[in-house]
């Protein structure tokens, strides 16, 4: 009897991030199986705006409700994932983020001007005491936008690798500073609420209302084959973990997405079962960031400029996506892989100029 068992070698060359080079029949797995830069991306995944046609990753989690909390401060926040709000109504951002520091500060340090970057990094020591699994310790990252006349930026990191960035005009580089570690404190505080918690009644509530939205019946929810149940899937899976750590998984998987990664997984005949397992204890790495970086250097050398009018669009949703406050990394992995691009395309036309 013929044996199904596939080595693990081979299973893990056809979950590789990258698309490959090359298109032809002949050649290494990830060359013949190549889907080529001009076919449009259909991955495994529900997307994030719907779950039509089964594309995308799954849609975006429940919006903070800050009037919940705060009474009437939020109202002005929209739908979205964590820290979604309206890029409209910039005051009601300022004052729901300035409502949850004074709290943070009266219930931490007494009645007080607090000082926000202390308080975060405080913040996320004091989780790692209390036994937080921070794989890469508790420390808080701060990233300022090389600029040498303001408005000021400045990008925060979190240690489970969220992202957020100041969302005010910054007429200095200490006051980007504070504003990132505002809005990142605002986030991380409101991550600590039972309401942000995948519960059972949580997963059963976003999986009604997906069949809801999109016309599906309680068959397909059951069925890991479809994209809502992939959706159920990724949700039981991750149950009892925050939003926010939700969030950095699904981040992995909107690469893939954005990458062509998940398509040219399924080319290779990847079940997304295989493809959701994988993922979902892969963390994004600098071997991952290689892989899909040297996929855009393919695109670059297939049709000029790709790369150009690809970090064109990527800056511009980064920009809206943080002066909204919003958790940032997608974008700014996006942005980080392209530069991670144009560095490998530059070494490489360097390697093949002509000596003197």
């Amino acid at each position: 009897m013929e044996s199904n068992v596939m080595p693990d070698s081979f299973r893990h060359q056809r979950l590789q991030p990258g698309i490959g080079f090359g298109s032809g029949p002949t050649g290494t797995l990830r060359s013949s199986l190549r889907p080529g830069v001009t076919v449009p991306i259909a991955p495994l995944l529900p997307s994030p705006a719907s779950l039509v046609a089964l594309s995308g990753p799954p849609p975006p989690l429940p919006p903070l409700q800050l009037h919940s909390l705060y009474g009437g401060i939020g109202a002005g926040l929209g739908p979205g994932a964590t820290g979604h709000c309206n890029p409209g109504n910039p005051a009601v951002l300022k004052e729901a983020v300035e409502a949850v520091v004074r709290s943070f500060a009266k219930h931490t340090q007494g009645y007080g001007r607090v000082n926000v970057v202390e308080a975060l990094q405080e913040f996320w020591q004091m989780k790692l005491t209390r036994g937080a699994d921070l794989r890469n310790g508790a420390l808080v990252v701060y990233e300022m936008v090389p600029s040498s006349s303001p408005p000021y930026v400045c990008y925060v990191s979190l240690p489970g690798g969220s992202c957020f960035g100041s969302f005010q005009f910054c007429p200095t580089k200490a006051e980007a500073r504070r504003s990132a570690a505002k809005i990142a404190l605002m986030n991380s505080v409101f991550n600590e609420h039972p309401s942000r918690r995948i519960t059972d009644d949580f997963i059963e509530k976003s999986v009604s209302e997906a069949l809801a939205s999109f016309n599906g019946n309680r068959e397909e929810a059951d069925n890991p084959n479809t994209g809502i149940g992939a959706f159920r899937f990724m949700l039981e899976s991750n149950k009892g973990k925050s939003m926010l750590e939700f969030q950095e998984l699904m981040t992995v998987f909107q690469l893939l997405h954005w990458n062509g990664s998940l398509k040219a997984m399924r080319e290779r005949q990847c079940s997304r079962q295989e493809v959701l397992a994988h993922y979902s204890h892969r963390a994004l790495d600098d071997d991952m960031r290689t892989q899909m970086a040297a996929d855009w250097v393919n695109r670059e050398q297939s049709v000029a400029s790709t790369i150009a009018l690809e970090v064109a669009s990527t800056e511009r949703e980064l920009e809206d996506a943080r002066l909204a406050g919003r958790e940032l990394r997608f974008y700014k992995e996006k942005k980080d892989i392209l530069m991670l691009a144009v560095g490998q395309l530059n070494a490489a036309n360097t390697a093949t100029l002509p000596s003197h």
